[in-house]
This record gives C-alpha cells, structure tokens and sequence, in this order.
C-alpha cells in the first residue's frame, strides 16, 4: 500500500510539472514521445472529471454525429465541425467541462494526450479548441460499431433529449457522408483497422516509405508532401498498415504491392503516372483492405497498353472497400479478377464495396470484373468513351443508386466474347443522356448481406455529393 501510495504521489507530481510546462507553451497536446498512463493516472483523470461537474443540473445533451466523423489515426476519430464552445489549450489545459457519453454511459478520461488517444484509445478524448478528439470504448470504428455518442458542454449530466448540431432535435442520424468510417465487405468476416495501436512515423522519400511499410508490425504511415518514382517503382506494402497523406501528399510513378497480406488503409493521398502495373495492387489472397479518400491518374499522352490501371484487385484477393475516391484521365480504371481462364480459384473469393466514388474522362472499366460479388452504391460515372461497368465469368454486381451522366454503355455483361456475369439492382440508378446498357443475362436479386441502407443516398443526390466529397482531404 506504500509503495502504491508513493507511486501516485510521483504520478501526482509529474503531472503537475507537465500542466506547468503546457502553460508556459512548450508542452504539447500531440506530443508523441510520451508513454502509455501509469496505473493510477486514468483514475485520477476521471475521478478529477467528475468532481469538477458534480451537483450540475441537467441539459440539452448534443449528438456527435456521423456526417462530421474522420479517422485521426490510431484509435482516435475527429468530428468535422466546430463546438459551440471552445475547450482546452496550451495555456488552460483543463478548462474543458465536456462530458462524452457511448449508448448513455460515461467514457474517458478528459483531457487525454492525442497520441494517447491513437494509440491507447478505450474512451480517452480531448475537447481541444473548438474540436472533439476521441475514441470508443472498445476501440472500435464509433462510425461503423452502432453505438450513439452524446455530450455536453456545460458538465451536466444527460437528459433525455438530443439535439443535433443544425437544430434539429431527435435520435436519428443523418446519412453517412464523406468523413464517415468504414462501410462494406473491408468489416465483414473480420475488419480492417490498419495500423492502429501501433507507431506513428512520417515520411518525405521513397527510401524511408520503403522501410516504413517492410515489416508485419502495426504502424500508421504519413506521407509529407510529393515523393516521385522512375514510373515503375514498386514498394511491398506488409500487412497491419495505414498509410495516410498529409494534405498536399502525392506518390508519383510509384506503384503499392500488396501480396499475401493483410489489413491495410491507404488514405488521402493523390496516385499519379504509374506504368505498367496498378497503383494499388491488391492480389495473392490479401484481404480486409480500405482505400478511402484517394485520387488516381495518369497524364494520357501515352497508348493504352503505357499506364497501369488505378486499381487491380486479383488473384482470390477479398474484403475490399474503395470509398470516397476519385479516379481520372485514364483508359483503364478498375479491374477486379485479372482474367477467366485459369483463375478459377476466384470464384468465392473477390468481395469488394465500392461507393461514392467519382470517375470522369475515364474510357472503360469502373470497375470490371470476373467471378467476384461486388457492391457499388452512390458512384458517380461521367462521360466515358467505352463502359462504365462490366460483369463476366458468373461474377455478381450489385447497383444501388448509381448516377452515370454521357456514358456510352453504362452496364454490360457483353465484353469480347467472355461468359457474362450478372448485375442486380440495375433500377435504382439515373442514366442522364447515356447510350443504352448490354446486360445479356437475367437481372439477378442479389443483395450484400452487410447493412448499408444508413448510408445510402438518393440517387439524384450523388452528382453534388460526390464532387464535393472525393479525394485527398484538405485536413487530417
């Protein structure tokens, strides 16, 4: 019991130095050096927490909603809208009176460290400016784990009404928008959280993102500003991985090979000329993969058979999602099964979400596939030369509120004489001033059996959403 005692005294003690130092402007709230809290600290936290709001009354409880939600890394997630009130500091590190909640109950600690957040989440937050930092209880994706998430900022207690930022008051969310989490196949059977938990590096040259990525240990990549290639410089991408782009991050004539790995996130960065091979090959049984928030394309001033496609998703690869993206000025886009015969071992395997993707002076493949089960909803397809979406070898595509504006062939499952596929849900879309589709095959019933509906938008919607929505955000 001493020896406890003298270590929360010390514990007591450090932090009082380290408050100290953030007063006097030197001490972070992003610091990354520091270790994970000694047992005691998260009590003391909290417990501090709860004296400070004790005995106030309550009111209206706000709702942190999905629209607003992006990944900070790690754990922690960022709600993309300013609170009403601003919170901690430098120079008042404690000042915040913000209650978080998850379903009604409590979580914390207050005032955590940011990189604690990503790297230790279970509950820690931080109201920061006008900002909300924070993770859930469990770790998991608080956008995709069907939990509410509440708060006040006066340190009262819940009451029973939730008030959504905008005015308008009830439970219901709004639908899913484009600083959500993950949606589709990249959570079912498993998830996909990356490199979460682990270390934190940046890099500026192909050298360094080369180590980065050789190793299975968890780790959260960013990438700062262009780093350029030859054109066909390729990097092993190692599984548990989220490479991330600081905004304005580019990887040019560099193309990503991910081979017999796993659970990788590759977010806000801009692809440009890659040749021969894809940009992101996804391949040899890698799975549990999200794209999210990227762009993809290449110059045209050479043939067909010059570039490599955006994305290659092949060889009994599954548990894909490309979310968000924006592709261009490309022949070849998407390609997902890289032939017929003699990939037969693909059949059952493939699964890939694809949704609220943008794909403009594009000839053909957005996406194409063989034997796979692939579910597009809300993309938004503009004046292509040749077709936008292609079904072959038995594969499965499923439509939901697509938008294809000049397309020449929205849909086929007639490509070069190869065994059509099938594509259900073809009804749901809008084809503004489009030639007619060429789907050979009965329409098919065939839905994910994920739920999705949440996060579905109006077909009419998807032209303004999409544009506005796509690519490397400006803030991560």
């Amino acid at each position: 019991m001493k020896k406890n005692t003298k270590q929360l005294k010390k514990v007591t003690l450090l932090g009082i130095v380290c408050i100290g130092v953030m007063i006097a402007g030197s001490c972070k709230k992003g610091e990354s050096t520091l270790t994970p809290d000694p047992p005691g600290l998260v009590a003391t936290e909290h417990v501090s927490m709860l004296q400070a709001t004790s005995g106030v009354g309550a009111s209206n409880v706000l709702s942190v909603t999905l629209t607003g939600l992006k990944s900070d890394g790690g754990y922690a997630y960022k709600i993309g809208y300013p609170l009403d009130v601003a919170g901690d500091s430098n120079s008042a590190p404690t000042i915040s009176k913000l209650r978080l909640f998850e379903n009604g109950k409590e979580i914390g600690p207050a005032h955590s460290v940011h990189q604690k957040i990503r790297d230790l989440g279970n509950g820690r937050f931080s109201h920061w400016g006008t900002t909300l930092i924070f993770s859930a209880s469990d770790n998991s994706n608080p956008a995709t784990n069907g939990r509410s998430y509440t708060y006040t900022l006066d340190g009262s207690a819940p009451s029973t009404t939730v008030t959504n930022p905008g005015g308008s008051t009830g439970s219901v969310q709004p639908p899913v928008g484009a600083n959500a989490g993950l949606l589709g196949y990249a959570m079912v059977n498993g998830t996909t959280t990356g490199g979460a938990g682990g270390q934190s590096v940046t890099v500026t040259s192909l050298s360094a993102l080369k180590t980065a990525l050789g190793d299975n240990a968890a780790k959260i990549v960013y990438i700062s500003g262009a780093i350029k290639g030859s054109g066909n410089d390729y990097i092993y991408v190692k599984s548990n991985k989220s490479i991330i782009g600081k905004p304005g991050a580019s990887l040019e004539g560099i193309n990503l090979y991910m081979f017999t790995v796993s659970n990788i996130i590759v977010q806000d960065i801009r692809f440009k000329n890659y040749v021969t091979d894809a940009a992101l090959m996804i391949k040899m049984s890698t799975h549990h993969v999200w794209v999210d928030h990227c762009e993809f394309s290449t110059d045209r001033t050479h043939g067909w058979d010059y570039w490599g496609k955006d994305i290659s998703i092949t060889r009994e690869a599954d548990y894909v999602t490309v979310s968000w993206c924006k592709f261009h000025d490309t022949n070849l886009s998407v390609l997902i099964s890289g032939g017929i015969q003699g990939h037969e071992a693909d059949k059952g395997k493939l699964h890939v979400t694809m949704h609220h993707n943008y794909w403009y002076n594009v000839s053909e493949r957005e996406p194409t596939m063989n034997y796979g089960s692939v579910h597009l909803f809300n993309n938004y397809h503009l004046n292509n030369s040749s077709y936008s979406l292609g079904a072959r070898a038995g594969g499965t595509v499923r439509t939901d509120n697509e938008y294809f504006s000049g397309c020449h062939k929205p849909i086929t499952t007639n490509l070069d004489g190869d065994p059509p596929g099938y594509f259900s849900g073809v009804n749901t879309n809008i084809y503004k001033n489009c030639g007619a589709n060429d789907i050979t095959t009965a329409i098919s019933t065939w839905v994910p059996s994920y739920a999705y509906q949440n996060a579905l938008n109006a077909a009419a919607d998807v032209p303004a959403l999409v544009t506005q929505g796509t690519g490397p955000r400006a803030i991560n």
